[in-house]
């Protein structure tokens, strides 16, 4: 990546995540629970949902890597938005709608993207324009599917405990979560990096 090429990636990185964590915020306001109004988290502002680790280091680090020539798929998160499974007034698949719902708005980000890039030929005739268009599908799809990942902490892993209620496979996450969440990450990037490469084929018809 070039300078301008890292700059515009970031930015589009921290909107993708920022609208990630609003969305659950708003889904959980809309089920009832105000505690993510109440902690200020539903803004744009992006600092107040940037984590340390997950929206700076690792992805930094991936980028550094990607334009040293030797990264591969380039991921991060941002800090949870609180919200408070009592307060909802779906007690049963609350949580679901709630955990869904970054995904579901990265997922929109990329099929609005990509299917411009489809039918308004003139996107293509912008300088510029192309780049910043495929790396909004390709970013929010990667943010979609990996935050699907059925491990905490990531979203995937809410949505399977709504509908797998087994005490032994919580407590195994919460004594081996760090090894299995790397663990699986490792191994699912490959799969990761061809799916989001044949997803952006199908969107934008290339």
């Amino acid at each position: 990546m070039l300078g301008l090429e890292i700059i515009i990636f970031i930015i589009i990185f921290l909107f993708s995540v920022v609208l990630h964590e609003l969305a659950h915020g708003y889904v959980a306001f809309s089920l009832g629970d105000d505690t993510a109004k109440m902690a200020g988290r539903l803004t744009l502002n992006p600092i107040k949902h940037l984590d340390l680790v997950g929206s700076i280091i690792v992805p930094g680090a991936l980028i550094l890597l990607s334009s040293l020539g030797m990264g591969g798929i380039i991921f991060g998160w941002a800090k949870p938005v609180p919200y408070n499974p009592y307060k909802l007034k779906d007690p049963k698949y609350g949580s679901a709608k709630v955990a869904i719902a970054g995904p579901l708005a990265n997922f929109s980000l990329a099929v609005i993207f990509g299917l411009s890039l489809r039918f308004i030929p003139v996107i293509y005739t912008i300088p510029g324009m192309l780049m910043v268009f495929l790396y909004i599908v390709q970013i929010n799809l990667i943010l979609g599917l990996f935050n699907l990942i059925p491990i905490p902490p990531l979203d995937g892993s809410k949505i399977l405990f709504t509908f797998i209620k087994s005490q032994k496979l919580k407590m195994v996450f919460a004594r081996y979560g760090f090894m299995i969440f790397f663990l699986v990450i490792y191994s699912f990037l490959p799969l990761l990096s061809k799916l989001v490469v044949w997803l952006t084929s199908a969107i934008i018809g290339s």
